[in-house]
């Protein structure tokens, strides 16, 4: 029987890596009017009205989020003064969802990149060991890194010392049967990795090597995720997202054809090593 050969890829997503098509990637594509009717984006920010391009005052804030009552005129500025106005508010309430560790800087710095990247991808070393400490510290049934592990125990022909291509789709089975890689955890809630990725767009996942001696495999998996840093439709009409001046002010920087600042790929890597042996009782 044939061994498999290396690098193999073991699993893509059905969506695709560097897809600018995606609704979460439009911009500056909508008016004031339909902000206003069909979003409910009256009132976006304490600081400024994007709409008047005009300072707010303590006095300019409504009652609710949802009121339209006449406000006050403040001092007119620049639609450039107002986007830096914006950006700097967006910074500042991105805060509550990044209150500590190592990944709670990087949701400034996306921002950051939205305004000055002109659409860029975005890649940081942070968000590369974000994605192994996840991938390496989930010890769930579902977790990517055991099923490849305990596929490759099942799978091996020990005596010849090497994995059968015609059991490669077995990979990729058990992968899609548990969950990828996702920081939708409780503490991404507040760690900074559910606010700048959480749910991902597109994955793939090649084992680069595989070693089999002594009834023991080391096999080394190469993992590319990659996610969009933007918001589609879907987002900005839940109530969860909408009642945060964060989001509101996010979806018009983006979606407003005064402004149409870029959405980005937020793309992610890492390596892992994994390894088990043939008589290893399965965890």
């Amino acid at each position: 029987m044939a061994a498999l050969q290396f690098p193999s890829t073991l699993f893509k997503t059905q969506k695709w890596m560097d897809d600018y098509s995606a609704s979460d990637m439009r911009c500056g594509d909508l008016t004031e009017a339909q902000l206003k009717s069909h979003y409910r984006l009256d009132y976006i920010s304490d600081r400024v009205d994007p709409y008047t391009l005009t300072r707010r005052s303590s006095m300019d804030r409504p009652q609710s989020m949802f009121c339209c009552n006449l406000r006050s005129q403040g001092e007119k500025i620049t639609r450039q003064q107002c986007a830096i106005i914006l950006f700097d508010e967006f910074r500042s309430l991105s805060r509550k969802f990044s209150l500590y560790g190592p990944y709670s800087h990087l949701i400034e710095k996306m921002i950051t990149h939205m305004q000055n990247g002109n659409g860029t991808p975005f890649r940081d070393v942070s968000l590369d060991r974000a994605l192994k400490d996840h991938i390496l510290n989930d010890s769930t049934k579902n977790s990517t890194v055991l099923r490849i592990r305990d596929t490759l125990k099942k799978y091996i022909i020990w005596e010849d010392k090497k994995y059968p291509k015609n059991y490669k789709d077995e990979l990729r089975k058990n992968i899609l049967e548990g969950k990828l890689p996702k920081f939708d955890r409780f503490q991404d809630n507040f760690n900074g990795m559910g606010i700048t990725v959480h749910d991902t767009w597109a994955t793939h996942i090649t084992m680069k090597s595989l070693h089999v001696d002594n009834d023991r495999f080391q096999a080394v998996v190469h993992f590319k995720v990659q996610d969009h840093f933007g918001l589609d439709n879907d987002d900005i009409l839940k109530t969860k997202f909408s009642q945060f001046h964060f989001f509101r002010i996010w979806f018009v920087l983006q979606r407003y054809n005064q402004f149409g600042f870029k959405p980005f790929l937020t793309n992610m890597e890492t390596t892992v090593e994994i390894t088990g042996g043939r008589n290893d009782s399965k965890k």
